[in-house]
């Protein structure tokens, strides 16, 4: 996959969140990382039909849904103050299955792609491969 310069890329999993700009181009992918928002978490059991309760106490569950939609109010909020032109998320499937329902419009016209896999914690140069390889 070919990204723009100046492209956001989102790598996210249930519990960490990492931004990238491409300083490169569409030949020469170069990652950078960015500063960004600390992920508001405290949206536990706001992903529709994931609850935890007496019947399913997963509560680390309902924290990484409460975590991915952080990730994703973050992102909606950036597209629409015109922060984002150009974006591609690379997220954990189960993560990925969690937010894509909350993509706002805006959001949605200016994704360029999205990869189901967890890079999270991985180098750099694995993000970039996997990008190259998509």
């Amino acid at each position: 996959m070919q990204l723009p310069k100046g492209a956001t890329v989102a790598v996210a999993d249930g519990e960490k969140f990492n931004l990238f700009r491409n300083a490169g181009d569409e030949a020469g992918l170069k990652l950078t990382p960015l500063a960004h928002e600390t992920v508001d978490d405290h949206h536990q059991g706001s992903t529709p039909g994931r609850h935890g309760s007496s019947a399913n106490p997963d509560g680390g569950q309902d924290r990484e849904d409460g975590f991915s939609t952080g990730v994703i109010d973050l992102l909606n909020k950036q597209v629409l103050a015109g922060e984002i032109s150009s974006l591609l998320i690379i997220a954990a499937p189960r993560t990925l299955g969690a937010i894509r329902p909350q993509y706002h419009a805006r959001l949605t016209a200016v994704l360029t792609g999205e990869i189901a896999k967890d890079l999270t914690g991985h180098a750099l140069q694995d993000v970039e491969k996997a990008i190259a390889a998509a």
